[in-house]
């Protein structure tokens, strides 16, 4: 009879798992190493408690990834935020009302939107309301409340009280993780309850996520899945991480490959 395994040993093959199935059960662990739920339980709180995993009902999956403060975050990945911006703002129509709240992919998703369409855009970032006070168009409303130094957010009582005079018609809603069944998820509870509370109002929730927040999830939900209008992904996201979302009846837009002369416009922002 083989022995069971050691902790070490069982968290890394954890970890292998959840690479490669992208989630796992407490149940089917437990059986595959000969050890007990409760043993596996721990195992699960010990890899959460490092950032390894995010604990859900019966089990685990990917932690949503931490990247650092606003502007380290813009310099990651660039050219993939452009193209999911441009892909979202092709689809928002003239004239609406939309709330774009804070995050490196919905900076540029508000750097994407065309002029002279007639949009109001409310936001909680400082960065964004900057990156669109002169652009023609477009009017910016701005919330009050405590800047947040790692998610670039005003947040707080303020905040809540300026979001609940809103109801948009479109809101663009920045996600740390988003998973088939946890639903959009954020690190921080005061943005995830400013999150919901402005969702709770929107007519339509659109989602830009790059490929390595799918299937991950973070500690406060904001959003169940079946709340999300249109999620967009980049255009080479493997399928089998957008089945489990289409699975659920998530309409998907794929963005396009970035033009040459856009990804050199995206590289000499990177650089500022």
């Amino acid at each position: 009879m083989a022995l069971p395994l050691l902790t070490l040993e069982r968290q890394e093959r954890i970890r292998a798992l959840l690479a490669s199935d992208g989630r796992v059960l407490a149940a089917e662990l437990a059986d595959r190493f000969g050890v007990s739920e409760d043993t596996v339980r721990r195992d699960l709180r010990e890899l959460a408690d490092a950032g390894q995993c995010q604990r859900v009902y019966g089990g685990a999956v990917p932690a949503a990834p931490r990247e650092g403060n606003l502007s380290e975050r813009q310099r990651i990945g660039a050219s993939r935020k452009s193209a999911l911006a441009r892909a979202l703002a092709q689809t928002v129509e003239p004239g609406a009302l939309l709330f774009i709240d804070a995050g490196s992919t919905n900076l540029a998703i508000a750097e994407a939107l065309p002029e002279d369409c007639g949009l109001a855009v409310v936001t909680n970032a400082p960065s964004i309301a900057s990156a669109l006070m002169e652009r023609s168009g477009i009017e910016t409303i701005l919330l009050g409340g405590r800047v947040d130094p790692g998610t670039g957010a005003c947040l707080g009582p303020k905040a809540m009280a300026d979001a609940s005079l809103f109801r948009p018609d479109i809101l663009v809603l920045g996600a740390c993780g988003v998973d088939a069944e946890q639903g959009v998820t954020s690190h921080v509870l005061e943005e995830a309850e400013l999150k919901a509370e402005i969702a709770s109002r929107a007519a339509r929730i659109l989602v830009a996520a790059t490929t390595d927040k799918l299937g991950t999830a973070s500690s406060y939900r904001v959003v169940p899945t079946e709340q999300i209008s249109l999620l967009f992904v980049e255009n080479d996201c493997p399928a089998s991480l957008l089945a489990p979302f289409k699975r659920r009846g998530t309409a998907i837009c794929h963005a396009g490959p970035e033009p040459a002369d856009a990804a050199a416009a995206t590289k000499r922002r990177a650089r500022r």
